[in-house]
């Protein structure tokens, strides 16, 4: 949702803005737009609501140089996407780009309005630069008016400014919105996410909320609003440029898809202990005596990572026997959850930065539950937060329509019922290497099924036209079914449900007719024959069956060519399994279907703002 980029250095910025925003398209955006300042003094700034192509063009129409500079994607929240409302915004010698809502930008707007401040958009972005110079008129210095405005403000911010009365630094500064430093050669750069300048430089910086940095070409100064000097650790990030490229795929989330059975593996191999056959999650920082002490587990997320943690729930409690409650961060804190220090909160985020996610993590931190964090990014709001965490290492995900992030968190959530299993001795060690080695042969398995790529690929364009689909499964494929429909719905556009198979029958069934596929997620567990019943139930009513089968064709399933069969694996760990043929389905009836698969209309990849 939006991105920054700003650089300081010895080179012309405008390329590598250009470039660090062209790396930022995965988190949605709707215009875009860049600032320099020239080394004579003067600003220049270009935006163009669309693509960054636009932008482009505009570029090339009115060139543009500078050392300094910042730029901006963004996902409209207050005022329609328009040049106008792109970013940056400008007032007197203040240029500014920010993420974020400013939840009282109406009445802050208002009062400047009747002191005769007038207005060229419609965003609440535009009230901080109009701030910023009111307090600069008034006789403070550049830093100053910039503090005095951010004080102002309620909501969530991450800003980055250039101040034509300072034109060799960047101040910078960040409230409940990510945002990050890199720092290169004689030159330190600004971004709201890593990728965007990873090209540059790995040493990163991470702010924190209450942070404001002045950055310049050879170095940074982080304080408080109230002037307090702080120090931040540099990390190295191990991602490489060529993880965020696409490699030969068509588009990123396709190469995503194949590379999960590798994200799995690294999220695995240093949780597993291959010569005791045990599991080890030192970053946890969960003893086995803090573990026996707990009572009842909340599992927190939004999206695809709920829909992770509903999975998370059938494994913890059959082989933990802990009460386990999912929610969504959205919901969490406003029904008064129960807290304690007996509870344990884990939230599950890919980006590590979701605000809901991060609201109800500080819900429970301050009613004093143990509270801990599944997450994808290094050094990101909710790993520092927490008490512990564990690392997902899927590498970064460019495709808005998370994949490999969604199945390195069921292998976190596995590994983390295995854990906690033997804490509170309800896995036995003798018992524990039969689910090590399950695990150590997914990835085989998920090899073999995305190598069939073509099969889906064939039901795709059987059913491409559809206008609804509904998805089914039963037990813990019920979650992969919800995942499934929102995967199509995401990409594709088309209408699609996801039901328990069992709540068919009190409602759902009522949509059926020939002209609605039915997606049915068949493994050969206990539930097996129940299922085959719902396939006849659809049947009977003209629907079209697309069965996921385990292990063998069934010509009680459905039509035989309308059939994906999977590998058998452990029960816990077909969810991974089931996933990929629902990814592979949604991937492909959307590119037949001509949409933006790896930047779906109206979705942003990382969602900062409630």
């Amino acid at each position: 949702m939006c991105g920054i980029v700003g650089y300081v250095g010895a080179v012309d910025g405008r390329a590598i803005l250009v470039e660090g925003l062209k790396r930022l398209e995965y988190r949605g955006y709707d215009s875009a737009g860049i600032a320099l300042i020239a080394d004579g003094g003067q600003v220049e700034v270009v935006r163009s609501q669309g693509k960054i192509a636009v932008l482009e063009e505009r570029l090339r129409a009115r060139p543009v140089s500078g050392r300094i500079g910042i730029g901006h994607t963004r996902w409209a929240t207050h005022g329609r996407p328009s040049d106008e409302n792109a970013h940056p915004h400008s007032s007197g010698p203040f240029i500014v780009v920010h993420n974020g809502i400013i939840e009282n930008y109406s009445e802050i707007k208002a009062r400047l309005e009747k002191e005769g401040c007038a207005f060229s958009s419609e965003t609440d972005t535009e009230v901080i630069v109009k701030l910023a110079e009111r307090e600069w008129n008034s006789g403070k210095s550049a830093k100053d008016a910039i503090v005095a405005s951010l004080k102002q403000l309620r909501g969530s911010y991450a800003v980055v400014f250039l101040c034509q009365e300072t034109p060799g630094e960047l101040i910078a500064a960040r409230k409940e919105s990510p945002l990050i430093l890199g720092l290169g050669e004689g030159a330190c750069y600004v971004a709201s996410d890593v990728p965007a300048i990873l090209s540059y430089t790995n040493r990163i910086v991470y702010l924190e909320d209450g942070d404001i940095v002045t950055v310049r070409k050879d170095g940074y100064v982080i304080e408080t609003l109230e002037g307090e000097k702080k120090e931040r650790v540099p990390q190295i990030i191990d991602w490489n440029p060529v993880m965020a490229e696409k490699a030969g795929y068509k588009h990123f989330m396709l190469k995503e898809i194949y590379e999960q059975p590798q994200a799995v593996i690294n999220t695995f191999r240093g949780a597993v202990d291959l010569n005791r056959m045990d599991i080890r999650l030192p970053q946890l920082q969960l003893s086995d005596s803090e573990i026996g002490r707990i009572r009842r587990i909340y599992l927190v997320a939004c999206g695809t990572s709920y829909h992770a943690c509903l999975v998370g729930k059938y494994f913890i409690e059959k082989v933990c026997r802990i009460p386990v409650e999912v929610d969504l961060g959205s919901e969490f804190r406003y029904r008064e959850p129960i807290l304690d220090a007996d509870t344990l909160l884990m939230v599950v985020s890919q980006s590590g930065e979701t605000a809901d996610t991060k609201a109800a993590l500080q819900e429970g931190m301050e009613r004093g539950a143990v509270c801990r964090a599944v997450v994808n990014v290094v050094g990101s709001s909710l790993a520092r937060m927490a008490g512990g965490v564990i690392y997902t290492h899927a590498g970064p995900e460019i495709g808005v329509a998370s994949t490999k992030a969604f199945t390195a968190q069921l292998v976190a959530l596995y590994l983390f019922g295995l854990y906690v299993g033997r804490a509170v001795n309800r896995i036995s060690r003798e018992d524990l290497p039969a689910y090590v080695q399950e695990l150590i042969e997914l990835p085989g398995k998920m090899e073999d099924v995305l190598s069939r790529s073509e099969e889906i690929s064939s039901l795709a364009r059987r059913y491409m036209h559809a206008r609804d689909f509904l998805y089914l499964g039963r037990g813990v494929l019920y979650p992969i079914a919800l995942e499934g429909a929102l995967k199509l719905k995401e990409i594709s556009y088309i209408h699609a449900e996801g039901y328990a198979a069992g709540e068919m029958k009190h409602g759902p069934i009522a949509l059926i007719d020939e002209n609605m596929p039915v997606v049915v997620l068949m493994d050969r567990g206990p539930l097996y024959e129940k299922m085959l019943s719902n396939v006849q139930e659809v049947k009977a009513r003209g629907g079209q069956v697309i069965a996921l089968v385990e292990e063998a064709r069934d010509d009680k399933a459905g039509a035989l060519e309308d059939q994906f069969i999977l590998p058998p694996t452990s029960s816990w760990l077909k969810p991974v399994l089931f996933s990929l043929p629902l990814q592979l389905l949604a991937y492909h009836v959307a590119v037949l279907r001509g949409t933006d698969v790896d930047q779906p209309r109206n979705l942003a990849k990382s969602v900062t703002v409630e």
